[in-house]
């Protein structure tokens, strides 16, 4: 009777950029300004910003019990359209109402900073627990506005915290007005 105890070889063609993307995610939710500034230059990760989003998104609707595909469909795209409009806002703002002699960045590089700062939202899969429902869609929440004002701190090459800070808060409010008063709108169709 014999066994056979050997183990693939890793492939490092396709172990790599799993890893790479893991490793950026915890690196994101860990508050790391370096990873921040990483994804900023790093023209190749727009997509693993994309999953960032999806994934947090997905971990939203099962940690709020919405198991309904059709639901978690609708808060996915949701989620994208609103990290798309946000990034644009905070661009907006951040680069024609609060610049500094040091601010020089693109869309596209607030995109992918904004998308890795949703990744401490993976934790609000844990809202299927319901007595830490609540406490883990705060913290959350909480947790990724930390992470936001990193992302715009580096992104937008920011000297002050915050400078970021009123950045995002600006941005926020205004994205979810304009989210909602969209929503309110697509509602009466369905």
């Amino acid at each position: 009777m014999s066994t056979d105890n050997t183990q693939a070889a890793p492939n490092p063609v396709t172990d790599q950029p799993l890893r790479q993307f893991f490793s950026r995610m915890l690196r994101a939710a860990r508050l790391d300004p370096t990873l921040y500034e990483e994804v900023e230059n790093d023209r190749n990760a727009m997509g693993q910003a994309v999953s960032v989003i999806i994934l947090a998104s997905i971990a939203a609707g099962l940690g709020s019990l919405t198991f309904d595909a059709l639901n978690i469909l609708i808060v996915t795209i949701g989620s994208i359209a609103g990290w798309f409009l946000w990034a644009f806002i905070t661009f907006f703002i951040g680069t024609r109402f609060l610049p500094t002699p040091q601010t020089h960045t693109g869309y596209t590089q607030l995109l992918r900073t904004i998308g890795f700062a949703s990744s401490p939202g993976l934790i609000r899969i844990f809202g299927i627990i319901p007595a830490l429902r609540s406490f883990i869609l705060f913290a959350a929440a909480a947790w990724m506005i930390v992470a936001m004002i990193i992302a715009v701190k580096e992104a937008l090459d920011y000297n002050s915290v915050w400078r970021a800070a009123a950045v995002v808060a600006i941005g926020w409010t205004i994205q979810f007005i304009l989210m909602m008063f969209i929503m309110g709108i697509i509602s009466r169709f369905f």
